[in-house]
């Protein structure tokens, strides 16, 4: 899954800082305006903007690294409501530590020559600073959960073109012209020779190629069924490397009726032909172990490690199996014994 990148950290600040340095400076335009002015007033103006940069600053931080988000709405708003009333009380006693020092040294003036910090009047500090804060942080929430609905979005749509190359991808490996021009050849022979063989072949050929073509997207079908087109697979194959294609079969009946996606055993199939039996001058045994266990269904399918290193190969349908499994399936390769053996789990 593709990690979402977060936000550019100096260009929020660069933003936060004009911000509220514009607010500053129309709290300095409105007590010019409307208030008996006094460096008192300067002071205050210019705290509060510091002190709400920061705060504003801390709270999206801290969103971010604790993932705010993914614990839903009603988890989000109650996190940053509380985030917003803490940080406001916070903002409100710097104000008061600057402005206490600054009197008691004398740095400024106010009238009356004392800061008004009657109850009320706190009360009246800290829920203007709570419906500025709450204005602030809201519209930067509001900004970044738009930007995570486009992110996720751009994503799905990655993701959705990705599996669409894969099922494109896999759909031409199905239809490989080695394969097709080896079937038309090998037919092309037994009409001469095996009239009745050549027609039960055009069948199984036909079959082939039809349920490729169909089987495509995110489909499961019966294994019962799969088997079906596996064994049209087979015969292809078994006139083209006679003797040399040796199938086992170990198919638990209680299996047939499992779901997996469609062409999955196929695809193991195919592979286990192509990079074994194929590249081994021999050729081999090629085993099909199919079985229901712990409400899963489990296939097995192993064939002869070449006797050189073959080209490497499987990894476009193991990757297009992977794509199509639920999270809680598996596909992978193991060697074992000379052998090399693919392994599918599906949840049932």
């Amino acid at each position: 899954m593709e990690i979402e990148t977060p936000p550019p950290v100096r260009g929020f600040w660069w933003f936060n800082a004009l911000a509220w340095g514009l607010y500053s400076g129309l709290n300095l335009f409105m007590a010019v305006t409307f208030a008996h002015f006094s460096s008192g007033m300067v002071l205050i103006c210019v705290t509060l903007g510091i002190a709400l940069c920061l705060v504003s600053g801390g709270i999206r931080g801290l969103a971010l690294r604790q993932a705010w988000w993914e614990s839903g709405g009603a988890g989000l708003v109650l996190r940053l409501l509380l985030a917003i009333a803490l940080g406001a009380s916070l903002a409100q006693l710097l104000i008061w530590l600057v402005m206490v020092l600054a009197l008691h040294w004398g740095w400024i003036v106010m009238p009356g020559g004392v800061a008004d910090y009657r109850p009320a009047a706190a009360l009246g500090y800290w829920l203007n600073t709570m419906v500025v804060l709450t204005m602030w942080v809201g519209a930067w929430t509001a900004c970044h959960g738009i930007r995570r609905a486009r992110h996720s979005e751009l994503a799905r749509l990655r993701e959705e073109a990705r599996r669409n190359a894969m099922e494109r991808d896999a759909l031409r490996a199905r239809l490989n012209p080695h394969f097709v021009f080896n079937a038309l050849n090998n037919l092309r022979a037994l009409i001469n020779e095996d009239a009745v063989r050549a027609r039960e072949m055009v069948t199984r050929l036909s079959n082939t190629l039809r349920r490729a073509l169909e089987n495509t997207g995110d489909a499961s079908i019966r294994l019962e069924h799969e088997l079906a087109l596996v064994e049209d697979y087979l015969a292809v194959e078994q006139v083209h490397y006679e003797q040399r294609l040796r199938v086992q079969r170990r198919i638990d009946a209680s299996a047939l009726h499992a779901l997996l996606p469609a062409m999955a055993l196929q695809l193991l199939v195919e592979n286990a032909i192509k990079h074994g039996i194929a590249m081994t001058p021999e050729g081999g045994e090629l085993e099909i172990d199919i079985r229901c266990r712990s409400g899963a269904l489990c296939i097995e399918v192993g064939n002869p490690l070449p006797p050189q290193a073959a080209p490497a190969g499987h990894g476009l349908g193991l990757a297009y199996l992977r794509a199509q499994l639920r999270p809680d399936g598996h596909v992978g390769l193991r060697s074992e014994g000379g052998r090399m053996r693919a392994r599918l789990v599906v949840p049932q």
